[in-house]
């Protein structure tokens, strides 16, 4: 009976809900420290302080653990930026720029941007990596900028361009920032300063994007 009220203690159940977490933390730093591919599932577990049986009870395989750090760190922002992006009328500019902010906002963090530096490192290795990163969030994301863009041309607030193709132009100069410091190490003098490149970025895109006449979207 005394092991029963254990097992049901708050405290048990704290650990027992914080392992996923654990396996994940401890996944991350593996990865980023030895890639994806020298990473074994008993590293994991050995870093998280748990069986290598508790990962495959959580996560059936290594790939299902990185899905799992995407599901973690990077969906819930793509999900913040497609309300941001599909709740609002008005100036897309204004939308995109507050969008894009808020994405610099978060992948200041290390730790979420340690996400993507992982996919990007091994994903010509392991192409199964970048149709999963797709899946969950590319393919979520960018009809919602699609649709946005055309909506713009269509209020005359941006020029008569491409829609698919200036997404590209929205967010390649973000991947290419991230990939120049993370994965090649060609950091600017200030350091990654991921606030800096986007005030810059913007100023450029909408000067190029903004349709003849259209107000100043701030």
């Amino acid at each position: 009976m005394g092991d029963g009220v254990r097992r049901s203690s708050p405290k048990f159940r704290r650990r027992s809900e914080a392992r996923p977490d654990e396996v994940l933390d401890a996944a991350l730093a593996l990865f980023v420290e030895k890639g994806f591919a020298a990473t074994r599932v008993e590293d994991i577990a050995a870093r998280a302080g748990v069986s290598k049986g508790t990962v495959y009870l959580y996560f059936p395989s290594k790939e299902a653990v990185l899905e799992g750090l995407v599901r973690r760190g990077i969906l819930p922002i793509a999900e913040s930026a497609i309300r941001k992006l599909g709740d609002l009328d008005g100036d897309p500019r204004i939308i995109l720029s507050g969008a894009i902010r808020m994405l610099g906002g978060r992948f200041s963090d290390p730790q979420v941007r340690a996400i993507p530096k992982v996919v990007l490192r091994e994903v010509v290795s392991f192409p199964h990596l970048a149709e999963m990163y797709r899946r969950e969030v590319l393919d979520h994301v960018i009809p919602v900028v699609v649709s946005l863009i055309e909506r713009g041309i269509a209020e005359g607030y941006l020029r008569p361009v491409d829609p698919e193709l200036t997404v590209r132009s929205i967010v390649g100069p973000l991947v290419l920032h991230v990939l120049l410091a993370e994965v090649f190490g060609i950091v600017p003098k200030g350091g990654i300063e991921i606030e800096e490149l986007i005030d810059n970025h913007l100023t450029v895109l909408f000067d190029g994007l903004s349709a003849p006449g259209a107000a100043d979207a701030g």
